[in-house]
């Protein structure tokens, strides 16, 4: 059976690169639905896509109220996903970092997974026009994700990547708060507590060329916070196990 497609690409402000990654997409998966979850940019980027929806009926438009987060943004357009019967419901960016050519590979990877991550630290993946500093950033925190949570993914963070409908549906949404980079790592870790299998896919991560960037001192915080909360709970777990079994 033909497994439906649905790939989420989450909006604010980004009119000027959108009609890109649409189209990108569009051409490189025709028989993917793509569904634009938009949080009321000021910019025109929802009334694009709502044209666009108009004239293509494998796009869609989820109108959000205002600017909720990344996370909020994804979690909605799961459940609109979900409601709707697709099989496989994918994480894009609008910018076009997460290129659209890699899109078949993410979709591909190989084996019984239950969450596909398109990762840049895995062997062949990588970055393109990053500062140093970036780099630094992404591949310490995703150092400090697996040493505190324990879980064997080198790319947690990613933002490119595809789930499974049933993975999905194990999971409690509502018990998911975090956003940004916290957003990604929370739901990976979720996959795994729930006994699903996260595989990598390599492929390159182009820094954006058009619009700015959503990364913030706040949402880095946030990441810190919470995985070094997380982490604290999840060994504080496995000793009372311990003492269990003793």
């Amino acid at each position: 059976m033909v497994s439906r497609i649905l790939v989420i690409i989450p909006t604010y402000n980004e009119r000027e690169s959108l009609p890109r990654q649409v189209d990108a997409v569009r051409a490189v998966c025709p028989d993917a639905d793509i569904l634009v979850a938009d949080d009321a940019s000021p910019d025109g980027t929802g009334a694009w896509a709502q044209e666009r929806s108009e004239a293509d009926p494998q796009v869609h438009v989820l109108h959000r109220s205002g600017k909720q987060g990344l996370g909020a943004a994804y979690l909605a357009g799961f459940s609109w996903g979900l409601e709707r019967g697709y099989d496989v419901l994918v994480e894009m960016d609008a910018d076009g970092s997460h290129r659209a050519q890699d899109l078949p590979r993410v979709l591909a990877a190989p084996g019984d997974w239950d969450l596909a991550i398109g990762s840049r630290w895995v062997s062949g993946g990588a970055v393109e026009n990053w500062p140093a500093h970036r780099r630094l950033l992404s591949t310490g925190a995703n150092t400090y994700v697996r040493l505190a949570l324990g879980i064997p993914v080198k790319d947690a963070t990613a933002g490119f990547r595809a789930y499974k409908a049933d993975a999905l549906r194990a999971l409690a949404f509502d018990q998911v708060e975090s956003q940004g980079y916290c957003f990604q790592v929370d739901m990976a870790w979720r996959v795994l507590q729930a006994g699903g299998t996260v595989v990598e896919v390599p492929i390159t991560f182009v820094e954006r060329e058009l619009g700015a960037s959503k990364m913030s001192g706040a949402i880095i915080r946030e990441a810190l916070i919470k995985v070094t909360v997380w982490g604290m709970k999840e060994r504080a777990t496995q000793v009372r196990r311990a003492f269990v079994k003793s």
